[in-house]
């Protein structure tokens, strides 16, 4: 995985039967640019999917988290 410094942080928030849990994980920056859509990036990109499973039917958000949040 890239450095630190060259990831972005996603923030996560799944749905588990009625009560709600979020995670935050950290995705190759540049590879941000290459989709259209973030959910996208977190399906298909190999450097994204070899290194965690998301469970998509209980993800009902997902966003990057900027150093000010």
């Amino acid at each position: 995985m890239p450095t630190e410094q060259s990831n972005a942080r996603v923030r996560l928030v799944f749905a588990d039967e009625g009560t709600f849990h979020a995670e935050t994980i950290l995705v190759p920056l540049e590879r941000l640019d290459e989709y259209e859509r973030l959910i996208d990036l977190l399906r298909e990109d190999p450097s994204v999917t070899r290194h965690i499973h998301i469970d998509m039917k209980r993800l009902v958000s997902a966003y990057v988290v900027r150093d000010d949040q």
